[in-house]
């Protein structure tokens, strides 16, 4: 095959006795290497000074005379610009202005680079819009007068914008394009070598006028690359510009166009190949060239249309790759650093009075570059901060944390940005301090973002310095984020060596014998519509101005470009609908298949990966040596009713909490949990009702828990939550239903006494431990727990289990004994009854009594009352007697056999 670039070498050696005074015009850096590449290869046996090869952006700047500047540079000069034009209207700040003002600059580039008169096309804007606004109220409201305002002001700005910028020397892209157009005479005078215009397409006014003073001087070539197929077809968009060329310009009606070729149309080789997920391209893109000979890597391209499929791509090349060149850089912005300045500026732009928000704390320092700076100490402030349930964190209370020896990194980290310049100068040491914990040789990659992110702090200081237009935090971010877009970090290789990877803009001018192809849908190839201007659609068709239109048929010539000479081509695309770019194959496919040529072969798959059958199978763990050694030690140091409980709902949760001791990782609260809010109301009745025991109440004394319940729940609150705020928000809700639960207990306590019953209180709080003989197990076998309360209502003992959560009736009463510990539904049952048995046990009741649970979230019911029926309709039989622990004993016995059982596993159950 031989590529474009080579041919023209070849045609130029014809034309031209030496190349040296040749000026070469490209349409990127990348095309002017490669044509480098090919002179050196074809005049391999010659000494000869290289010609000059410019990108056209690149010739553009030599023939302006004027210096190209960056978008972030050209925004603060035109915020200058807006500051100094009209100075006696009222002005927005930067972070305002740079909202409106990027896509206003969008569009001047526009109207320079296609040359627009712009007098004539700023004033029927402003008429547009005026027109947009007509009412027929003679009175405009302010907003709307301001607003017409501003679209008549344009024009001024515009004008005030390019003098000044042009008095500097320096200019944005589409004012060099506009100047270069203006100064091409100059140019051609003071530059009489001839100039090799190729490989470009889509020309803007500006470039079209250059080429053609050009070739009408006879100071010009220019080699299109177009193919017979796509020229002859009128309809066919990939030719849409170079027709109209061909057609318009005066040269070409007495000069052949050079080149219309006949290679679309030679043997190919199309596979047209449907992947789910993005993912799933960049895995078969690894397959695909894994089947490809090592000798025939030189001449394969992968290029992505969509670039964020870059790291995934890399990550799926097979390692017998021999030699790789990258054109794209990796996006600064994925680098692991820039997360960690993301929750530094988020912090900062949130800071509060109170101090740093602990969440935004813990995602800095768990950030890798925390650890560098902070070493163990990230994870000491991570655990003080859950240990003492910190909400908010000063400064102050961090360096404490840390000690002496990394204060000052605490203080670079988390003391207030008070202005834009401290900001940017903790951020450059930061950086600097980072470097110095790095190691050369472990750490070469973290270095080198270290460095482009100096660099990027660096400018943002340079544009502060001379323009100071940065006020806020907010506005250093935004800008921040706007020049970390655009940086990219470049992968080093030999270019010329291996697999090429690339985007689809880095393809100009090339030509490989296998192409691979991602990213084949709508909106990727083409793009689609999208509209970041100002300007109105009919406004710029009737000034010649690019439309989404134009811009799909640039998307167009590069896709059947790349495809051109190729012979081999793989088209993917994505077949699940997850947004922009997937679910719909792009037109161009379907176009593909329709244009077909008798020497095309086009093949349709659809692949998927090969998912294994997941089968959902329980969890099961058989019980070792070791686990029996450490039921053992539980069941002498007492098995409480909630580690029974706990094994009936679900074995597993049992083995992972109590034989394996694992719990919970601690989280801070920010609002107070459900089981926290039990614990203040348990610890408030506990302070009440403890010294009354062995008193009957009365009503004075109960009067009297009632006026004390506003500061002995504040008390509890403040035991819990020594720095969480309980007098705002979501907290205070929850503290005002701790006292309304307590209150409304305390008031049916209160009706109790006044209607006359007898209630007096025997044990609070009582930690009990029982033994219990199983025959069966050769070790000491216990149950423990903590009774909320013992009392005696006219005479009637009651064991009572406080709940915070609602229990019904029906969850304390027993329609059978059999299958008492199969379900978790007998859990309040189980939990009582094992009260009951470690009071009788313990000699501290004679049977009978009663045992149930006190509700705060149904407190109408009052005392639910542990009972057993025989039947639906039966009688209740509340009473707990002798024979009744006997069978509760009996059932509980098959339970713990069952947890010593070395014959039955852990089995996880459904929960």
């Amino acid at each position: 095959m031989r590529t474009f670039l080579q041919e023209v070498v070849i045609q130029i050696d014809r034309e031209y006795d030496t190349i040296s005074d040749l000026i070469f015009v490209v349409p990127s850096k990348r095309a002017g290497l490669f044509l480098k590449k090919e002179l050196l290869s074809f005049y391999s046996d010659r000494t000869f000074f290289a010609p000059q090869i410019y990108s056209i952006e690149d010739f553009i700047e030599e023939v302006s005379g004027l210096q190209g500047i960056d978008s972030i540079a050209t925004l603060f000069e035109f915020y200058e610009t807006y500051l100094t034009t009209y100075p006696e209207q009222q002005k927005e700040s930067f972070e305002n202005f740079s909202a409106w003002a990027q896509t206003l600059i969008h569009d001047f580039n526009e109207i320079d680079r296609y040359c627009v008169d712009h007098q004539d096309f700023f004033s029927y804007l402003s008429s547009i819009q005026d027109i947009n606004h007509w009412y027929l109220q003679e009175k405009k409201t302010p907003l709307v007068k301001n607003y017409i305002q501003f679209w008549k002001s344009l024009h001024r700005y515009y004008q005030n914008f390019s003098e000044q910028l042009i008095k500097k020397n320096i200019g944005y892209q589409g004012l060099l394009y506009r100047e270069a157009a203006a100064q091409i005479d100059t140019y051609a005078q003071q530059h009489s070598n001839t100039h090799i215009f190729l490989g470009f397409n889509a020309l803007n006014n500006a470039e079209q006028h250059i080429f053609q003073y050009m070739l009408e001087r006879n100071q010009a070539t220019i080699f299109w690359d177009a193919d017979n197929f796509f020229m002859e077809n009128s309809y066919h968009e990939a030719s849409l510009f170079l027709r109209n060329y061909k057609n318009s310009w005066g040269f070409y009606k007495k000069q052949p166009f050079n080149w219309m070729g006949e290679h679309f149309s030679q043997n190919k080789t199309f596979e047209i190949i449907g992947v789910p997920k993005n993912v799933g391209q960049a895995k078969y893109v690894g397959q695909l060239v894994s089947k490809i000979p090592k000798d025939a890597l030189e001449q394969t391209a992968v290029v992505l249309a969509d670039e964020s499929l870059l790291l995934p791509t890399l990550n799926s090349l097979p390692d017998s790759i021999p030699a790789l060149n990258i054109t794209m850089g990796m996006p600064l912005k994925e680098a692991p650093i820039a997360a960690f300045f993301e929750y530094l500026f988020e912090f900062h732009k949130t800071a509060q009075q109170k101090g740093g928000y602990y969440k935004l704390i813990n995602n800095i320092i768990s950030a890798p570059a925390a650890f560098w700076l902070l070493g163990d100490q990230a994870a000491v402030i991570r655990n003080t901060i859950i240990k003492e349930n910190l909400v908010y964190v000063s400064t102050t209370k961090l360096k404490d944390i840390v000690g002496d020896q990394k204060a000052d990194i605490v203080e670079l980290l988390f003391e207030p940005w008070n202005t834009v310049d401290s900001a940017l100068s903790k951020c450059s040491t930061l950086i600097q301090l980072i470097k110095e914990k790095l190691d050369p040789e472990l750490n070469a990659l973290e270095i080198e973002y270290s460095y482009h992110f100096y660099v990027i702090f660096n400018k943002l200081k340079t544009l502060q310095s001379d323009f100071s237009h940065l006020t806020t935090i907010a506005a250093l971010h935004r800008l921040y984020r706007d020049l970390l877009a655009s940086e990219t970090l470049d992968f080093k290789g030999e270019p010329f060596q291996g697999l090429q990877l690339m985007g689809m803009l880095e393809s100009r001018c090339l030509d490989f014998e296998t192409v691979i192809l991602t990213s084949v849908n709508e909106g990727v190839l083409p793009a689609g519509k999208s509209s970041n201007s100002f300007i109105p659609f009919d406004l710029k068709k009737a000034y010649n101005l690019p439309t989404y239109k134009e811009k799909d048929a640039i998307y167009t010539y590069h896709f059947y470009r790349l495809l051109q000479r190729a012979k081999h081509i793989y088209l993917l695309y994505n077949t699940e609908n997850e947004g922009v770019g997937g679910g719909e194959k792009s037109r161009f496919l379907h176009q593909l298949v329709l244009d077909t040529c008798p020497n095309h072969i086009v093949k349709e798959q659809v692949v998927t990966s090969n998912v294994p059958k997941i089968v959902n199978t329980a969890r099961q763990f058989d019980k070792t040596a070791d686990m029996l050694t450490a039921i053992t030690k539980l069941a002498d140091y007492g098995l409480s009713p909630s580690a029974l409980t706990t094994y009936i709902r679900n074995p597993v949760d049992f083995y992972y909490r109590y034989v394996l001791g694992l719990t919970e990782t601690d989280e801070v609260e920010e609002t107070v949990a459900a089981n926290t809010l039990g614990t203040v109301i348990h610890n408030t009745l506990e302070n009440f009702y403890k010294p009354l025991e062995g008193e009957f109440l009365d009503e004075e004394t109960i009067k009297e828990m009632i006026s004390k319940i506003d500061s002995e729940v504040t008390a509890q609150f403040k035991l819990e939550y020594t720095a969480l705020d309980i007098k705002a928000g979501k907290n205070l809700l929850i503290f005002e239903v701790a006292k309304r639960y307590i209150l409304k207990f305390l008031k049916s306590e209160l009706k109790q006494v006044k209607a006359g019953n007898q209630l007096k209180i025997l044990f609070i709080e009582q930690s009990l431990k029982a033994k219990i003989d199983i025959p069966e197990i050769d070790s000491d076998i216990f149950i423990k727990g903590k009774v909320d309360r013992v009392d005696q209502l006219n005479g009637v003992t009651r064991i009572i289990d406080y709940k915070t959560g609602k229990v019904a009736k029906a969850d304390v009463v027993l329609m059978g004994w059999e299958g008492l510990t199969d379900t978790y539904d007998n859990s309040k049952v189980i939990q009582v009854l094992a009260y009951a048995l470690m009071q009788q046990k313990n000699g501290l009741l004679s049977t009978p009594f009663e045992a149930g649970i006190i509700s705060f979230k149904n407190l109408k019911e009052g005392f639910l009352k542990f009972g057993t029926k025989q039947s639906v309709r039966g009688k209740t039989d509340y009473e707990i007697t002798s024979e009744t622990l006997e069978i509760y004993v009996e059932q509980l016995k098959k339970l713990i056999i069952e947890i010593f059982s070395t014959d039955i596993p852990f089995i996880e159950k459904e929960v």
